[in-house]
């Protein structure tokens, strides 16, 4: 295990794909805004699962970056439902990398992303929860 104030990710495991080397930054590191967008992708992902309609980003909240990613890392964003209001989702993820070839992991970014739920006309539309939900 690799140093990290957490040990264990929490949440559903949403998306994981490997760190490519088009995803790199100027400096070689994996880009964080290529680590953000992967998060955003998890988070609409769980909260469509809640309210089983279009959801879009309207916040991003307590973003922090802990730890750079490299070429070849596998990343693996993890969700989980923090609060469901009248028409909004509150998402809280995990991003953590697992070397390559190694079993040690480490939380590389963790945030808060809002969603609203939105009718077919695009206006925010009261959450109906999604009866399979865990939330």
């Amino acid at each position: 295990m690799l140093h990290n104030e957490a040990k264990e990710a929490t949440g559903d495991l949403t998306i994981r794909m490997i760190a490519m080397p088009s995803n790199t930054n100027a400096a070689g590191d994996v880009f964080g805004g290529w680590v953000m967008s992967q998060m955003d992708l998890a988070a609409s992902t769980a909260a469509f699962g809640i309210a089983n309609v279009k959801c879009a980003t309207v916040a991003i909240d307590k973003v922090s970056f802990l730890a750079p990613m490299i070429v070849g890392d596998e990343l693996s964003v993890y969700t989980k439902i923090a609060k469901v209001g009248r028409t909004s989702i509150t998402v809280d993820v995990e991003a953590w990398r697992r070397l390559r070839h190694t079993p040690e992991t480490q939380m590389v970014t963790r945030g808060r992303f809002v969603f609203v739920a939105l009718d077919e006309n695009n206006r925010p539309t009261p959450v109906v929860q999604n009866e399979d939900a865990d939330a």
